[in-house]
């Protein structure tokens, strides 16, 4: 398996409880997928970036099998996440570090926060709807 980092195994482990639970929001999704990845690890669950770019995500309904709403008050995060999944859709080839400087592009410079591994780790495991 491809190493897409924590915050990749996080969306791709909330995208397949969201699969098998219709009852199941994003949000306590990614919420449970997070205390699975990161037990004792507090903070790394709290981790408001890369949550809500996988928020930002199902909202605008690019998750296959994930129903579009509102789910995150996001605007950064989710505009980051949504550029960079519209950039893979003609680029499938571009790096989490490729895609971080093409989505900020025209702003100050800023640190990549794990927004794009969950991007690319759900983009190349097929669960974005072109």
């Amino acid at each position: 398996m491809v190493n897409y980092g924590k915050y990749g195994l996080v969306a791709l482990n909330a995208v397949n409880q969201l699969t098998q639970s219709q009852e199941k929001d994003p949000c306590t999704a990614w919420d449970e997928a997070a205390i699975a990845v990161f037990p004792t690890q507090l903070s790394s669950r709290k981790k408001g970036c890369p949550r809500s770019a996988f928020l930002g995500l199902c909202e605008e309904g690019k998750v296959k099998g994930v129903k579009s709403g509102s789910y995150t008050s996001s605007k950064a995060n989710k505009a980051y996440a949504n550029d960079a999944a519209d950039l893979l859709q003609s680029s499938p080839n571009l790096t989490t570090k490729d895609l971080w400087g093409k989505v900020i592009s025209n702003a100050e410079p800023k640190v990549h926060n794990s927004q794009m591994n969950v991007v690319v780790a759900l983009f190349h495991e097929g669960y974005f709807i072109p």
